[in-house]
């Protein structure tokens, strides 16, 4: 027979049922927002939401899809969430409101509404969502701004889908104003989201990268209400500016590249907006721009009204490799030498973790100038020392050589050994040549414009990353006027097309940045018909990045095997997995509407990783008795 309860005994469950009664019902109406590409402005992108957590995980399931109807081309977007409405950009660049409960459609817009662009699309037209802006005001005004890879830039109402009139001209400005250049047959665009501080909205641009005059890839800051330039930030330092001595003679002239093509992170506190930037073009030959190429290469921070430099930082001088920075670095708050500090986080093709003092631009960790190998490709004058932190420790291979070849069969390492013996082995600055130069880490890093994901509770950063060599061999007359090209973007492969080394090919990294301290590395993504031969994952090669959550969780797609998984934060276990309609080759985001969790990846496939298209963003929550 049960024990009675005493009367303190009983009040205290009557209190207690009561108190989660209220709990729920205050809980079924909270919504939690993701109001940028990660999701806080300087883009840690964590979440610290706990509705889903280790212990729950496993019983994630579909919550609802919505289709674009455009599955014919990749899409990147991670989706923004404001008080319930979810706002994407799609596979051909429209912007849909969503029901973020549901997901039924609230308005589209569509920037090619009278006919295709009559500009170029920068990038085969991809793009990785929009950016939010508010006036603070309740019921006051919110925009969505969208930037297309033709070089328009839009102002749209959030609640309507309407153009709004006082923006640019009719609610667009043309980003190819404002140039004094006839940039009408190059391909000049956004491909990232803009950034909001305050009442500025910041674009970064894809441009030419080839043999010849370009596009140039300065960053630009508008008044979020007239569409007015306010400044632009010359990413190739002009005569007379800092940085232009890293030319040779007028080299800077028409220069591509150097591009802020992988987006922003901002430190509204502070006013500063933060960018990586691209290499110089033409990626694979420097004869024509022998120095350094400021700004290149270059973390940097800017005055976020002004577009004043704050300060600057190569990460690879003259390069050669196509090792541009991918993707903006993540401001974060660490503990270093007993101290709180501010700090920005850059993760970098060449498979290195910068970490830079957020307000100095100081390196938190000792990074050392290594002697690099020498070019003798006629013309070309690389640089002789390249930067390389002590910590934190690479996330990627660095190098090739016998040793590095892959294991997967003995019939693959024969014919990668008799393909190896035409090649240049060797290390991540081993420059071009004619004869053919094993790039590694490859074209694809290291890390990418997939980036990283920071969790403030523990301090570690989570970044996805590449271990696929590629074989850079220049040609003779590339280009008209120009001494060498390339035979072609060529990853090096075993005779059934995996990669040429070792596995693991794809990896998923969790870094102490308080100590600089790898805490676990392990496979992202499988090849099923390896795992049936008894060959241990592999992982893959990757696109699109990782969200942490309070409730001890990374989420990441990314994965050539077109599977979403949530991994555990502390040791880096597979705690579940869901099989996409095609490959989610973007950056989910995580929402709360009316007290329910959910987690939402675009799984659109094709890109890069070349498998199938699809066009379908694809929710993921608890069943509801499960919350």
């Amino acid at each position: 027979m049960p024990a009675k309860l005493n009367r303190a005994q009983i009040s205290l469950a009557i209190w207690l049922i009561t108190f989660q009664l209220s709990t729920c019902a205050q809980d079924a109406t909270k919504n939690e927002n993701w109001i940028s590409i990660g999701n806080d402005r300087g883009c840690m992108r964590y979440s610290a939401m706990t509705q889903i957590n280790r212990q729950n995980v496993q019983d994630l399931e579909v919550a609802w899809t919505y289709r674009t109807e455009e599955g014919d081309k990749t899409c990147e977007c991670t989706p923004l969430i404001v008080d319930g409405v979810m706002y994407i950009t799609t596979n051909r660049l429209r912007v849909c409101a969503l029901d973020a409960r549901t997901g039924d459609e609230v308005w589209t817009f569509d920037p090619f509404r009278n006919g295709k662009s009559r500009w170029p699309l920068a990038s085969g037209g991809v793009n990785r969502g929009a950016a939010y802006w508010s006036d603070g005001i309740p019921d006051g005004q919110r925009r969505i701004f969208h930037g297309t890879s033709d070089g328009q830039l839009f102002s749209i109402d959030a609640k309507t889908g309407i153009l709004d009139p006082q923006f640019g001209e009719a609610g667009t400005k043309s980003l190819r104003e404002d140039i004094q250049r006839d940039l009408s047959q190059m391909p000049y665009g956004p491909t990232s989201a803009p950034a909001i501080c305050g009442n500025v909205v910041i674009v970064g641009f894809s441009c030419g990268e080839g043999p010849g005059p370009a596009a140039p890839g300065d960053i630009r800051g508008f008044d979020v209400r007239t569409g007015q330039q306010l400044w632009r930030f010359h990413t190739v330092a002009r005569a007379g500016e800092l940085g232009n001595d890293t030319w040779e003679g007028d080299s800077w002239r028409q220069r591509g590249g150097a591009n802020a093509w992988g987006g922003f992170s901002v430190d509204e506190k502070r006013g500063l907006v933060f960018a990586g930037l691209g290499s110089a073009a033409f990626d694979f030959f420097g004869g024509d721009r022998h120095g350094q190429n400021l700004f290149a290469n270059c973390t940097i921070a800017l005055d976020a009204k002004t577009g004043k430099r704050i300060w600057h930082f190569q990460t690879l001088h003259h390069d050669l490799w196509d090792h541009d920075l991918p993707v903006y670095p993540n401001l974060v708050t660490l503990t270093h030498d007993g101290k709180s500090v501010d700090a920005a986080v850059q993760v970098t093709k060449t498979g290195f973790v910068f970490v830079f003092d957020r307000e100095t631009g100081k390196p938190l960790f000792e990074v050392q100038e290594v002697p690099a190998i020498q070019s003798d490709v006629a013309g070309e004058m690389s640089w002789p020392t390249q930067p390389v932190p002590v910590k934190p420790p690479p996330i990627s291979r660095l190098e090739f050589d016998e040793d590095d070849v892959t294991d997967i069969s003995a019939d693959s390492r024969k014919y990668v050994l008799a393909q190896l013996k035409k090649l240049r082995p060797g290390g991540g600055f081993n420059p071009p040549s004619l004869q053919g130069t094993i790039a590694m880490p490859g074209f694809h890093g290291g890390a990418t414009w997939s980036g990283a994901c920071f969790d403030p509770e523990t301090a570690m950063l989570f970044v996805n990353s590449n271990n696929i060599p590629n074989i850079i061999t220049l040609v003779p007359g590339g280009d008209p006027g120009f001494p060498f090209g390339i035979e072609g973007y060529i990853k090096f492969r075993d005779q059934d097309g995996y990669p040429a080394i070792k596995p693991p090919w794809g990896l998923l990294s969790a870094i102490d940045l308080n100590r600089g301290e790898m805490v676990w590395q392990v496979p992202l993504g499988e090849y099923a018909e390896l795992t049936k031969r008894g060959i241990p994952v592999t992982g893959t090669e990757n696109f699109g990045g990782s969200i942490v959550t309070a409730g001890g969780l990374v989420f990441i797609g990314g994965s050539k095997d077109e599977k979403f998984r949530a991994f555990d934060k502390q040791s880096g276990k597979i705690l579940w997995e869901s099989k996409l309609p095609a490959g989610g080759y973007a950056t989910p985001s995580t929402y709360m509407v009316a007290g329910r969790q959910y987690v939402v990846i675009a799984a659109c496939g094709g890109g890069k990783p070349g498998t199938k298209s699809s066009d379908t963003f694809v929710a993921f929550a608890l069943p509801n008795s499960k919350e």
